[in-house]
């Protein structure tokens, strides 16, 4: 009868991580659509009905905080060089693949509209201070501190944001081959989420993950098989270049 009854708790618990709705995250926008972090991306992701949004940030040498991913400006640009050695009239004479431009964060942010709620990755240095000062400014225009995310793999970045901001949500990315090794920072920053590598990530990691108190959202999620996997799993959402794909 014991026996019976465990193996009840444990097909109840496998059918609600089944059934889970996991949220869907556009990562930077739609990228499997649009050009990644430009404003057509960000549209479109809106368009596909996500519930989250991820962009990057950097900061550039006249101070501003620009939405992009790579440390140089090479492989999406017509330019040269280190993003952040840029000043923002310098950056935008730049051209974008598609015919677009390097937005700025308040640009992205004022386009969503609070429609959905906005992941902010911190990829480059320096940049806590001021995207905190920003997102201030947003909560005085009528957003509140739930509709962001900060997430980053510079964890010196994202202790710097909690320095900044005791309240707002972190999540803390990883990429290494064991997503609990980011377990201990995460308590010690009070963050919601560890954001692993789909591909590092089982079912006996995420429970481990769980019974910490976090939730869990992998990248980059795409393959129609990777989806059902992580449904399985039970995540709490996905970054996925294909918001579409997920529902």
């Amino acid at each position: 009868m014991k026996i019976r009854y465990s193996f009840l708790i444990l097909l109840i618990a496998c059918s609600c991580m089944e059934n889970k709705s996991p949220l869907i995250i556009g990562h930077r926008g739609a990228m499997g659509h649009e050009t990644e972090n430009t404003i057509p991306s960000i549209y479109r992701a809106l368009e596909l009905g996500v519930d989250m949004i991820e962009i990057d940030v950097f900061k550039i040498a006249s101070g501003e905080i620009v939405v992009f991913h790579d440390d140089t400006v090479e492989r999406l640009t017509d330019g040269k060089g280190n993003i952040e050695t840029y000043s923002w009239e310098q950056l935008q004479k730049l051209t974008v693949i598609g015919n677009h431009k390097i937005p700025l964060l308040t640009e992205v942010i004022t386009v969503i509209d609070r429609k959905v709620s906005l992941n902010i990755e911190l990829k480059g240095a320096g940049t806590a201070k001021e995207v905190n000062r920003i997102i201030a400014d947003f909560i005085q225009k009528g957003w509140t501190l739930e509709d962001f995310v900060i997430s980053s793999f510079n964890w010196e970045e994202l202790k710097l944001m909690r320095i900044e901001n005791a309240t707002i949500a972190l999540a803390v990315l990883i990429e290494n081959d064991d997503p609990r090794e980011a377990i201990p920072l995460a308590k010690e920053l009070k963050a919601i989420a560890i954001n692993p590598d789909y591909e590092k990530l089982d079912l006996e990691i995420a429970n481990e993950i769980r019974a910490a108190g976090f939730k869990i959202y992998p990248w980059t999620v795409n393959k129609p098989e990777a989806i059902e996997e992580m449904k399985r799993i039970g995540v709490d959402g996905m970054f996925t270049n294909f918001p579409e794909r997920i529902k």
